[in-house]
């Protein structure tokens, strides 16, 4: 969580700005879902998937994948005034999972994107933000060749903690994308909160 300047002069308050982890399996649509809602040129770090990465990179399903993302992707939204998002998408595969603790320090919360084909490829995500306490949602990218599953399926499947929210979403879109955004920053401080008056009760 960070305080962003402001000008005293002008009566503004502090602009306050979260940071937001954006995570799940290869190919779910990380690197989309933060260029659809960033509000400016996003920091990418893709590279050519090679020949070499096919023997440990799964594209079954998302076999028209041709780049991976082997740092993360950065991007910023305004949500409403004062309040904006630093938004850091994770590499999906588990090779790089080093660097998830890195990203996870200082964050408000997370999205663990799910693709129905593969739903497998996010119990890592959601497993790992279970266990070190940091609130998250799961947002379904609806791809148009996946079947259809609802909310409550979804939950079921992964076995998520009762509250744990799961929307359906387009990551190319940005207004579906932003939705998905307010629902974590929503949930994440009904949970803070919680935490705290359970912390001094």
């Amino acid at each position: 969580m960070v305080r962003e300047n402001s000008d005293a002069t002008s009566g503004e308050t502090a602009a306050l700005a979260l940071k937001i982890l954006v995570a799940g399996g290869f190919g779910a649509g990380k690197t989309t879902l933060v260029g659809a809602v960033s509000e400016i040129r996003p920091l990418r770090t893709e590279e050519l998937l090679s020949e070499a990465g096919r023997s440990v990179d799964d594209t079954g399903g998302v076999d028209r994948k041709v780049t991976t993302t082997v740092a993360m992707d950065f991007g910023r939204i305004t949500i409403r005034s004062g309040l904006s998002l630093y938004l850091f998408g994770t590499p999906g595969q588990d090779r790089f999972w080093f660097l998830w603790d890195e990203l996870a320090q200082g964050a408000l919360g997370a999205v663990v994107l799910a693709d129905t084909r593969r739903l497998e490829d996010c119990f890592p995500a959601v497993d790992y933000f279970e266990h070190r306490r940091i609130p998250f949602v799961v947002a379904v990218n609806c791809f148009t060749d996946a079947r259809a599953y609802g909310a409550h399926e979804v939950s079921r499947a992964l076995d998520l903690d009762r509250g744990t929210p799961v929307v359906l979403c387009d990551a190319r879109d940005r207004d579906s994308g932003k939705e998905v955004l307010v629902r974590l920053v929503e949930y994440a401080g009904r949970m803070h909160t919680a935490r705290l008056l359970d912390s001094v009760g």
